[in-house]
């Protein structure tokens, strides 16, 4: 088998994985939404049909890079993945993961704020902010522009960084975790982790809920850390709103003016 045969089979094969990681994923949580709270998604079936739309473009783009980068390390070796457990001290483990969320999640914030410029607001970022309230389909509901920021970090960092094949899988289980439930309209977590000391640092729904509410500010993705050190914490959000909207059939929100705030 060719090169390019062997990386556009590769580059497929993380394409369906991708996309059936987003369906099962979002499925599970919009099952998981309509036996929590009925009827909060009454009302936004064109919307979800949108998202669903935008995602699985996303999952090509995601794919692509990713289906390059495994077959290179299957090929060829060519990555700093490694499958033996013991060829890092077993403290690095735990480390890795961290190292690699909290370079994502600067990569995300920076990005992300970058995405809320005037002009590539209009270009690109809009496409996730017609999800008014999002749904869990939205997480990888971007235009493709923002798409391809996302989908090259972490096939960037296993070229730079080492990482456990078993710690990369928890890294992108994570990556969806976070990615799914801070859109879903309410929140997972208990009260007492949102609201506590853990909440001050880490991003739930609560939190990103206000980013969609206010359309600027909360801009990161695991970790409030960026946006406490540059001023744009602006707190909890409430789903109040969005859920007694969706409960009513009132599409009020999807009429507002498309604001574009500076980052």
């Amino acid at each position: 088998m060719s090169a390019a045969l062997a990386i556009a089979l590769s580059a497929l094969v993380m394409t369906l994985i991708v996309g059936g990681r987003y369906l099962l994923s979002s499925g599970g949580f919009a099952l998981a939404t309509r036996l929590k709270h009925p009827g909060l998604y009454r009302g936004l079936e064109t919307q979800m049909r949108r998202e669903i739309g935008w995602s699985l473009a996303s999952a090509a783009i995601y794919g692509i890079p990713a289906g390059i980068v495994a077959w290179g390390w299957q090929a060829h070796g060519w990555t700093r993945i490694y499958t033996d457990v013991h060829a890092f001290p077993l403290w690095y483990l735990p480390v890795s993961l961290f190292v690699y969320l909290l370079l994502h999640d600067t990569w995300f914030y920076w990005t992300h704020r970058w995405m809320h410029q005037p002009r590539l607001f209009r270009i690109a970022h809009a496409v996730h902010h017609q999800s008014r309230p999002p749904t869990a389909w939205a997480a990888m509901s971007f235009h493709p522009w923002e798409a391809i920021t996302g989908a090259i970090v972490i096939p960037a960092l296993v070229f730079v960084v080492p990482v456990h094949v078993a710690v990369l899988g928890l890294v992108l289980a994570i990556m969806t975790l976070m990615g799914v439930g801070n859109h879903m309209g309410w929140e997972m977590f208990p009260r007492a982790l949102v609201h506590g000391p853990a909440g001050c640092w880490l991003i739930t729904a609560t939190h990103h809920e206000q980013h969609h509410a206010a359309y600027r500010g909360n801009y990161g993705l695991y970790f409030r850390f960026w946006d406490k050190a540059c001023g744009t914490d602006i707190g909890l959000g409430s789903f109040g709103g969005a859920a007694a909207a969706a409960g009513r059939g009132d599409r009020a929100a999807a009429s507002r003016s498309d604001a574009r705030p500076d980052a």
